[in-house]
């Protein structure tokens, strides 16, 4: 076919606060994996849900295969043979897998007569699912790969996949590219957002660039370099994270043996789980989703008390194991978790009131709360530093965090705990679908904690984040921690091996103790 699949002409999309687009221009061929780049709040967000048909334009006409069509609903872009994988997941955390996908398909289906397609589908695709379990006990990771073989499921024509790797892990983006790549080649049109650029240079064939809403340039990725696209993205020279040696000082937190089971019969337990953390340092632990983060997150931030004889917590050289979150937060632990909406900030909460929600306690000493009164100017001043500092594109601070795109909230989440100055930072996928310049200044962000004397540590899919930022790197691989080795004395294929469970294995190099 000559004739483009989708055809977007002056595009505009305009909220009170915000011009979310502006006169967008964007053509997408039959077989054409096209990138949309751009900052975080550049629109890249809202012009797919605009084709998807959850946003309705406020100008701007969309041609359909060479007709003008008016696209008022999902159902609508569905019957058109469009479909969307969205960055925030649209699942029912209480329902399970098969019955997850059977609300989203147009056709009416039985939950246990889809359960063998799903089944099909994820194994063909590379993408594992049990269509049995119950979403609230899976990882983020492993709800990514829901939706999109629930996408999948509708063999679309147009398939638009917003962030669709944030959470992969490397092998499951391999197959997931195979299999994008043999859609392309059947016909199926791609439209692709990522911030992870390499991706898009293996990936795409053209790209649309946005900036502050408009067109801001058109590339060929496999002719530009990372550093090109990402000047192309920002519009300026991209930052770069400054990481110098220093003498760790003395242990903050310490795991030592822990044995934990898991609440969910899906997840994985710890097994003798120790590690110690020391101020000014920062420890990476890499891992494969589902391996046991879930449960060390829930043990290291008093999400879940431990039982006798399970293991022990140390923070700040106290016992804190059966001290809850709040507790745990008033001796100097700071936690950022790898769900942003729902645990990291409260949808329809303002960001002013997220705020308050983790620097109320007077260990944060923020003046947020006197005399057990809330001191509004006191919290909305907070959340302005915050929103400052880390270039959070919203309305104000009084914006719902549910109103501002994925990055722009992990920044804001990522900011809010930072501003609180804890001894100890827990991160868990800190830069999670965010662009490579936000990207950049959390890493610096955390690094520059790290100098003042926190103890940091950082879950991460991400193994060229962890060798940015960290100092000592672990692996945990089916409940089981690795030691922690000093980053520069492993590789990153070393650590891809010890992924899999052998840590016996030492590749080429020789390795420090």
């Amino acid at each position: 076919m000559t004739e483009p699949r989708l055809k977007m002409l002056g595009i505009s999309k305009i909220y009170p606060s915000v011009v979310a687009n502006a006169a967008v221009d964007l053509t997408v061929m039959p077989g054409e994996i096209h990138a949309v780049l751009g900052e975080n709040g550049a629109g890249k967000s809202t012009l797919m849900k605009i084709i998807y048909g959850v946003t309705k334009p406020d100008e701007g006409q969309i041609m359909w295969e060479g007709k003008q069509v008016d696209i008022h609903s999902p159902h609508d872009a569905r019957k058109l043979g469009i479909g969307m994988v969205f960055q925030h997941f649209a699942l029912f955390e209480t329902l399970t897998v098969a019955e997850n996908i059977a609300l989203a398909l147009d056709e009416k289906i039985a939950p246990a007569a889809l359960a063998p397609r799903i089944r099909e589908v994820s194994e063909q695709y590379g993408l594992p699912l049990d269509p049995q379990r119950l979403v609230h006990s899976m990882s983020v990771g492993e709800r990514q790969r829901v939706e999109i073989v629930r996408c999948l499921l509708q063999s679309p024509r147009l398939l638009i996949m917003d962030e669709p790797t944030s959470v992969l892990t490397p092998d499951a983006v391999l197959k997931l590219f195979e299999s994008l790549r043999r859609l392309a080649s059947e016909g199926v049109s791609i439209l692709y957002i990522s911030h992870k650029l390499d991706e898009i240079q293996s990936l795409c064939d053209k790209a649309t660039v946005l900036r502050g809403g408009r067109v801001s340039g058109t590339a060929n990725p496999k002719e530009e370099s990372a550093k090109s696209l990402a000047e192309l993205m920002i519009g300026r020279e991209l930052p770069v994270c400054v990481h110098k040696p220093r003498e760790p000082g003395e242990v903050l937190l310490a795991l030592d043996k822990l044995n934990v089971r898991s609440d969910d019969p899906f997840g994985t337990r710890l097994k003798d789980v120790s590690l110690e953390l020391r101020s000014g340092e920062i420890v990476g632990i890499a891992g494969i989703s589902g391996n046991g983060q879930q449960e060390l997150l829930k043990a290291i931030s008093g999400e879940r008390a431990l039982a006798a004889g399970s293991g022990v917590v140390r923070l700040c050289g106290r016992d804190v194991g059966r001290l809850d979150a709040a507790q745990r937060r008033q001796l100097g632990l700071g936690f950022v978790p790898e769900e942003r909406l729902g645990r990291g900030a409260a949808p329809d909460l303002s960001l002013a009131d997220n705020a308050l929600l983790t620097g109320y306690l007077p260990a944060a000493n923020t003046g947020m709360v006197k005399r057990g009164l809330i001191q509004r100017g006191a919290v909305r001043a907070f959340a302005r530093k915050v929103i400052e500092r880390f270039n959070v594109k919203c309305g104000s601070e009084q914006s719902a965090a549910a109103s501002l795109s994925g990055g722009n909230l992990q920044k804001f989440i990522v900011g809010r705990e930072i501003a609180l100055a804890p001894k100890v930072m827990v991160f868990a996928q800190p830069t999670w679908g965010v662009d490579i310049g936000a990207a950049m200044l959390i890493r610096q962000a955390i690094i520059d904690m790290r100098d003042q004397g926190v103890a940091v540590l950082v879950l991460s899919e991400e193994l060229d984040e962890l060798f940015m930022m960290s100092d000592r790197i672990a692996v945990l691989a089916d409940g089981r921690l690795s030691k922690a080795v000093p980053a520069g004395g492993t590789s990153i294929n070393q650590i891809g091996v010890w992924m899999s469970g052998d840590f016996d294995y030492q590749g080429a190099e020789h390795v420090a103790a």
